[in-house]
């Protein structure tokens, strides 16, 4: 206008020329959402696609299972992640990935003749011939097993479709070279076979109200140590690793979480530490002061957010740290627009400095 002192026309272009700049970046950032959008579409090839198409069935089968464990097992073979057969059925029991040892002891203790074949394949997965009680009694998994060698027992009895009874003598004779190659106590066996004959029992179920459900199928769960945030002391912790997150408890029995820790756009890596072994740790990229999103529950009850800028964590052995950080790295999710801000914060805090 012609109106204007040259000052004033002067700041005029200049806030036209500003308004040109900031519709130059608003495009920009139209096309970086864009580009990224697209990206996240084509990811990954078509096999890879199916692959984890296959995983996510997989898993579904799995909460199914420890649901339903007929019904779980019915999705398995019906979307051919599992073959109708006993021994196909024993191995992805005997496997147990992601299973509530729970639910595999009601399918194998049911009174259905295919259940019965089942759990006999079930027990033939397992070798106890060089094993004495005691010390099949300290491992946990065959302590478990043997748990169900016994079910085996108490289905045959009771069970009305079972013609052929196994009698007491059969019992021993089935169980002859079990004790570092010698024979149990025959007392002993004749105890266990006439208390489960007189008396039928079933694993119990599991009552379903707590909080228990929402851990079925970890990707991966165990003890573990970790350094506490504003306090520098380790704490042995429970950790369970399911659905893009880290939780962690005080004891395996509690019911709810000491603390959650969302994995998204967090990074692990492998450090050393002067205190303890085969440690890890988990990290925001690129903002290393920044307070990982978290949050736990102080002794008196109270929820409070985390306040770890890292979460240094000490695995037992070697082998169980490179387990963890595999599947805490396939765990970790990724939002592109949240990194994208990220950037973009990062960029304008630097203009100001300068």
């Amino acid at each position: 206008p012609s109106d204007l002192t040259a000052e004033e026309r002067q700041e005029l272009e200049n806030i036209r020329r500003r308004k040109q700049e900031l519709l130059a970046d608003i495009q920009r950032l139209k096309d970086e959402i864009a580009e990224v959008a697209n990206e996240i579409e084509n990811l990954g090839s078509t096999e890879e696609r199916k692959n984890m198409q296959r995983n996510k069935q997989v898993a579904m089968g799995r909460k199914k299972f420890n649901m339903d464990p007929k019904k779980g097992i019915q999705f398995l073979i019906e979307n051919d992640l599992l073959k109708n057969t006993c021994e196909d059925i024993a191995q992805f029991l005997y496997k147990g990935e992601g299973l509530n040892k729970t639910a595999i002891g009601d399918y194998l203790g049911e009174r259905d003749e295919f259940n019965i074949q089942v759990l006999h394949a079930f027990v033939e997965l397992h070798e106890f011939t060089d094993l004495n009680l005691v010390q099949a009694l300290r491992i946990g998994n065959t302590c478990y097993v043997l748990s169900f060698a016994i079910i085996m027992l108490n289905t045959s009895l009771h069970n009305p479709n079972v013609k052929d009874k196994p009698t007491v003598e059969r019992f021993i004779a089935m169980n002859r070279g079990i004790n570092d190659g010698g024979d149990l106590p025959e007392e002993l066996l004749r105890n266990l076979y006439e208390s489960i004959k007189n008396e039928p029992f079933k694993i119990p179920e599991d009552d379903g109200n707590d909080l228990t459900h929402t851990f079925f199928n970890p990707d991966r769960e165990g003890w573990l140590l970790k350094l506490g945030g504003r306090v520098k002391t380790w704490k042995r912790r429970w950790f369970i690793l399911t659905d893009n997150c880290l939780y962690y408890f005080e004891y395996t029995t509690d019911k709810e979480p000491r603390g959650i820790i969302p994995l998204e756009n967090l990074s692990i890596r492998e450090v050393e530490d002067s205190k303890k072994p085969n440690c890890f740790e988990l990290y925001i990229p690129d903002n290393k002061d920044q307070v990982i999103k978290a949050c736990k529950t102080e002794a008196d009850g109270r929820v409070v957010e985390g306040n770890h800028t890292v979460y240094r964590i000490s695995a037992p052995t070697p082998e169980e740290k490179e387990d963890w950080i595999k599947c805490i790295k396939a765990a970790i999710s990724r939002d592109p627009f949240y990194e994208m801000l990220a950037a973009r914060k990062k960029k304008v805090s630097s203009t100001k400095r300068h």
